[in-house]
């Protein structure tokens, strides 16, 4: 290990981050009731300009009003370059309560966008007593963020998560698509022919240098990294893959931005049993080793050593995690 010890954020539960639209209400009751581990509500891209003063409203009172049991609740901003963001930072923060936990930054571009809200934050909570400290979310979505994550993902010690914004980035890059998320026919490479002068297509992950740069960024500041949308909410099997290979790739946790993706983004963020009992067996077997002086030893024929025990460590804490939460 280097000699910098990396200082981790406040664990949370993040399988599941749930997107509610603050001007819909209804919808804020029944995200509360939803088995989200995470409900942001969007003051920004879900509503439109007409109604964000309303949606502010909505949320304040949903904030004050609303039992929203364990569950952590964020509050996405408008974007620094528009007006409606002091508002809403200052109107949200004064009048929602202690039940915030978290302000979600959308397009963080500069360590300096992080400082200024990181700014407006302590002088209000210090003004009315804030008894609870909010955490930030920022979302990457931008060439500008992805170019700058590393002095993002450091700017502040309220930080907690990077979150990969795919459709935004996608537009920010002028990549040639227009989904939210998911594959695209013509990312991807053409083998060359074979004996019989066939060649196969395989569909590439275009997505994948994105992810994988913003989970570096966000672990080498102790922060959850987020994976992002996935527009089409009726292809359950293809969030399910793409899910997938984000958790793989370091993610904690994907959006839901419908009440259907929210189990879905649970299973494949979880550890499955199999995985925990094969994790314990790895502690068990480490710990028979280092009484014995071995720093490594075989486990059905496969070589575990020190550094299995950080792997499985992660696997047992994840679900008990999840078995506190009940």
């Amino acid at each position: 290990m280097s000699f910098k010890i990396v200082e981790q954020t406040r664990p949370r539960l993040n399988r599941s981050e749930l997107a509610v639209p603050g001007s819909n209400p209804r919808m804020l009751e029944k995200a509360a009731q939803s088995a989200a581990d995470v409900v942001f509500l969007d003051l920004e891209d879900a509503v439109a300009p007409d109604d964000k003063a309303q949606a502010r409203k909505n949320i304040i009172q949903a904030l004050n009003d609303i039992d929203w049991g364990d569950k952590t609740v964020s509050v996405r901003i408008n974007g620094l370059d528009t007006h409606y963001m002091y508002r809403d930072v200052v109107d949200v923060v004064e009048q929602g309560g202690e039940r915030l936990d978290l302000i979600m930054i959308p397009k963080a571009g500069t360590a300096s966008d992080i400082y200024a809200v990181d700014m407006l934050v302590t002088q209000i909570e210090a003004a009315i007593g804030r008894k609870k400290r909010l955490g930030f979310e920022m979302i990457i979505e931008t060439a500008l963020g992805m170019a700058n994550v590393d002095e993002i993902a450091a700017a502040s010690p309220r930080n907690e998560s990077l979150h990969f914004g795919v459709a935004d980035y996608a537009a920010s890059t002028k990549m040639r698509t227009t989904a939210i998320g998911g594959p695209n026919p013509d990312y991807g490479v053409l083998t060359d022919p074979l004996e019989d002068g066939s060649r196969a297509f395989h569909w590439g992950d275009m997505w994948h240098y994105a992810i994988a740069r913003m989970v570096v960024a966000a672990r080498a500041n102790g922060l959850r990294p987020i994976d992002g949308p996935f527009g089409d909410f009726s292809d359950s099997d293809g969030f399910r893959a793409h899910a997938n290979r984000a958790s793989i790739l370091g993610c904690e946790g994907k959006w839901a931005i419908h009440p259907s993706q929210i189990p879905l983004a649970n299973e494949v963020n979880g550890p499955s049993e199999k995985d925990v009992q094969q994790a314990k067996r790895i502690l068990e077997a480490m710990e028979q080793a280092q009484k014995e002086g071995r720093g490594a030893v075989t486990l059905d024929g496969k070589l575990i050593d020190l550094a299995s025990i950080r792997q499985a460590d992660n696997l047992v804490q994840k679900a008990e995690q999840i078995a506190a939460k009940g």
